[in-house]
C-alpha cells in the first residue's frame, strides 16, 4: 500500500482512508489544517490510482493496514478516519483490532448490504466502464459524487487509471459489506457522521453502527450529501476531528 505523509513523523499520527474511486486527495486540504499538531498518513487504497496491489476485499485493506500500523506506528494510532469505502474499511480496522486507535471518525459508512446493487455492478460496469476516460462523463460523474472543482483534475486522472475489475471489486465489496459483533469490542471513542441528502441505507447504517458501538455519538448533517464533510468542508471536518478528539 502507498501513502502520502504530512507533518512531523514524532507526532500523533492521524491516518485518514478515502472514499472508492478517489484518492489520498479526498483528505489533502484536511491534512494541511492539522500538520500542526498530528502526523497525518494518507494511504491510496488498494486498487486505485498508484496503489501496489489490485483490490481484493475490505478485510484485506483492513489486514494491510494494521500491518502497517504494526511496523510504522507500535501497533496503534491516535485516530482514523474514512469516507464512504474509507469508512467501511475503517470500521473492519476497529473491528480485526479494539485498540487500534483512540478516536474515529466515520463518515457515511454503508453497513446495510444492498444485494440488488451488488448483482447490478458488474454487468452494468462492464458495459460502462470505457465511458470513465471520457472527459464530458467524468465531468458528470464527477458533480454526482460531489467533486469540488478544485479536486476535478486530480479525480479525473485517478478515476482513468483505474482498472474495470478494481473498479468492479471495491464497488462491489462496498455493496456487500456489513458489520460484525466483534466491533462492539472497539476501545476508541467513535463519532459517526452522514447527511441528511443521503440515500436511506447510508443514514441507516449510521444508526446500526451507533447502536452496536459503546459510547459512539452520531450527527446528521442538515443538507449535506454522500461525501460533502471532507470534500467540500475541509475545515468543518477538521474542526470536528479536533472536537472529538478534545
Amino acid at each position: 500500500m502507498q501513502y502520502v505523509e504530512y507533518g512531523a513523523h514524532n507526532s500523533q499520527t492521524v491516518i485518514l482512508l478515502h472514499g472508492g474511486g478517489l484518492s489520498w486527495w479526498n483528505y489533502r486540504e484536511v491534512a494541511q489544517l492539522l500538520i500542526d499538531k498530528y502526523h497525518v498518513v494518507l494511504p491510496i487504497l488498494d486498487g486505485h490510482a498508484d496503489s501496489d496491489a489490485s483490490f481484493t476485499s475490505i478485510e484485506d485493506n483492513a489486514a494491510r493496514l494494521i500491518a502497517y500500523i504494526d511496523e510504522h506506528h507500535g501497533g496503534s494510532v491516535y485516530a482514523l478516519g474514512g469516507l464512504s469505502l474509507g469508512g467501511q474499511i475503517t470500521v473492519e480496522m476497529l473491528t480485526q483490532r479494539p485498540d487500534i486507535c483512540r478516536f474515529a471518525l466515520i463518515e457515511s459508512a454503508l453497513v446495510k448490504p444492498m444485494k440488488l446493487t451488488h448483482l447490478l455492478i458488474k454487468p452494468t460496469f462492464g458495459m460502462s466502464y470505457g465511458l470513465i476516460k471520457q472527459k464530458w462523463f467524468a465531468k458528470m460523474q464527477a458533480a454526482c459524487l460531489g467533486i469540488p472543482k478544485n479536486l476535478f483534475g486530480d479525480y479525473y486522472r485517478d478515476t482513468c487509471k483505474i482498472t474495470k475489475e478494481d473498479m468492479i471489486a471495491f464497488l462491489q465489496s462496498n455493496s456487500a459489506y456489513s458489520i460484525k459483533p466483534a466491533l462492539r469490542d472497539t476501545q476508541a471513542k467513535v463519532h459517526i457522521v452522514f447527511g441528511s441528502k443521503e440515500q436511506s441505507s447510508i443514514r441507516t447504517s449510521g444508526k446500526m453502527l451507533h447502536a452496536l458501538i459503546p459510547n459512539s455519538t452520531i450527527e446528521c448533517l442538515v443538507k449535506f450529501c454522500h461525501g460533502d464533510l471532507s470534500l467540500n468542508h475541509p475545515e468543518q471536518y477538521a474542526q470536528m476531528l479536533l472536537k472529538l478528539i478534545s
